[in-house]
């Protein structure tokens, strides 16, 4: 069985370079994410309730719901811890101790291996499915909800738009440029079911995505591509955002080469978890508030 809810949020980690990323993506949704870790603290933060005995309560409740195996919050844990541990479990050795140091990317660069832009196209496209798949099962709607799930992400916020944030600027924009939506929709289209079934991290999910065979969960795949694309294009031009921009301020505790673009997307998928950490706190605020909503 998976880690109860309640381990899971006091595991969260303060300091580590997953953090040190999101923080440094600030700048495209100021204000929006706090680094809140420890189910307790959250349950305070999220409620405003300092009453131990009812913070024991909203918690027990919170518990009780992520287990009802009914619920899809299990499920939605599931799919943020996959849709990360797939790159992230080399980096995090790696880096255990240079918390608080500036990373030189020259020193990892025989452990990297650079994605070509189709693998890594197949990996935006895939983790937005992830995304949305999380969505609906948190929400208790089909899996197939294409329409909610676009017409919700104009009042995400918190560390869910952080989430979706750091897809845009890790995922699309840092390894494929400014023009992602349209090299993510021709690989799409393009692919066949035996490339897909070949990706590690559809090979994990495909049970969750709709569609009666590979050849069906592609179209869904690219559905839902071509559904969200309008929202991913309007938040970069409203945000303003660029390469540039992304890379000056990672670069505070990264040492960034122009020429390495590839490799820092390979080290930014290497070392950080952000799509777990995130899907964590999410799911723990949408738990406590019901719970709280509840007792």
């Amino acid at each position: 069985m998976s880690k109860p809810i309640y381990e899971l949020v006091d595991e969260l980690p303060e300091h580590n370079m997953t953090v040190r990323v999101l923080n440094a993506l600030d700048f495209v949704v100021p204000g929006e994410w706090e680094n809140i870790v420890g189910f307790k603290e959250t349950i305070r933060k999220v409620t405003g309730e300092d009453d131990e005995e009812l913070v024991q309560q909203i918690g027990d409740r919170a518990v009780w719901l992520y287990n009802d195996k009914s619920q899809g919050y299990q499920r939605a844990m599931w799919l943020y811890q996959t849709v990360d541990s797939v790159d992230s479990a080399l980096g995090s050795a790696a880096l255990a101790n240079k918390v608080g140091e500036k990373v030189k990317l020259l020193g990892f660069l025989n452990r990297l291996t650079p994605k070509p832009d189709k693998a890594q196209s197949m990996d935006l496209a895939l983790k937005l499915v992830v995304e949305l798949l999380a969505f609906c099962q948190i929400n208790g709607i089909p899996g197939d909800s294409i329409g909610d799930f676009v017409a919700s992400l104009s009042d995400y916020s918190g560390e869910s738009i952080m989430r979706m944030s750091a897809l845009i600027c890790l995922d699309a924009l840092i390894p494929l440029g400014p023009d992602f939506i349209a090299k993510a929709q021709s690989t799409i289209e393009g692919l066949n079911p035996s490339e897909l079934n070949n990706n590690p991290v559809y090979s994990r999910v495909e049970g969750m995505i709709p569609g009666d065979d590979a050849d069906g969960k592609l179209g869904f795949i690219g559905e839902s591509f071509d559904s969200v694309k309008g929202w991913m294009s309007g938040f970069v031009e409203e945000r303003d955002l660029s390469r540039d921009r992304i890379l000056n301020n990672i670069g505070g505790f990264i040492e960034v080469a122009d020429d390495k673009l590839d490799y820092v997307a390979a080290f930014l998928d290497m070392t950080t978890n952000y799509y777990e950490h995130t899907g964590t706190q999410t799911l723990a605020k949408r738990l406590i508030n019901r719970a709280f909503a509840e007792i």
